[in-house]
């Protein structure tokens, strides 16, 4: 796919620049990490669905502590649900109110983030998300028209994003990011057994947890404790 191309050659640029300016200020970053999600809004509740986490990312500072990232990450997301019930419908469907979402998305976040004492680092940002993968099932079958191009999914997904870094060892970090969409994934319809029938609206929600390798960092420092001439 075309986005899938643009994003990984724009990791490797920014890959070769970070490697390639240890004298300026800028900094890279690697991220590798997992996530845990949920839909809100497919009646289906908790942080239940494991996915992937991994990106690069550059960071310029702009003020003392303080810097503008943008990143470019592999993200995947969803939703979960095990087997509830076993039943046989009149016409030999079998349902069991399991269920299963799988998202993945190509995603550019941006975020300002603020650097205390060279330990700990809170940022808040922005991300838009490609969607460039999905499949679905219900009650342990697969829905085939679940697809990215003519499946009922939003290709794009805007939210935004919260997170924390704390200092592990020199330039290794432990993060902790929540995401929320601020547009909606989709629109779905559900009904009971009793025939009714409800309209929701669903959202993407994500706790990530990962780790981050800084690239030039104490050459920023340096570079940014050094009083101008």
């Amino acid at each position: 796919m075309k986005i899938t191309n643009i994003i990984i050659a724009t990791i490797l640029i920014m890959c070769g620049i970070t490697s390639t300016v240890s004298g300026q200020i800028i900094k890279g970053e690697a991220i590798v990490g997992f996530n845990l999600t949920q839909v809100e809004g497919d009646e289906v509740h908790g942080f239940r669905k494991p996915g992937l986490h991994i990106g690069a990312g550059a960071l310029i500072p702009f003020k003392k502590n303080w810097d503008v990232s943008m990143e470019v990450t592999y993200n995947q997301k969803g939703a979960r649900q095990g087997q509830q019930y076993y039943d046989s419908l009149n016409s030999g469907i079998v349902v069991t109110g399991e269920y299963k979402l799988r998202l993945n998305y190509v995603e550019i976040p941006v975020l300002i983030q603020y650097t205390d004492k060279q330990f700990i680092t809170l940022g808040a940002g922005f991300s838009w998300g490609r969607l460039v993968g999905v499949q679905e099932w219900e009650h342990g079958k697969r829905i085939e028209t679940t697809t990215v191009q003519n499946g009922p999914y939003n290709k794009n997904d805007f939210s935004y994003l919260i997170d924390l870094r704390i200092k592990v060892w020199g330039p290794l970090k432990f993060g902790v990011r929540y995401q929320n969409s601020i547009t909606k994934i989709r629109t779905r319809e559900f009904s009971d057994f009793a025939g009714n029938t409800w309209t929701r609206d669903q959202y993407n929600k994500v706790l990530t947890f990962k780790l981050v390798y800084i690239f030039n960092e104490e050459q920023s420092n340096i570079n940014r404790d050094t009083p101008e001439q």
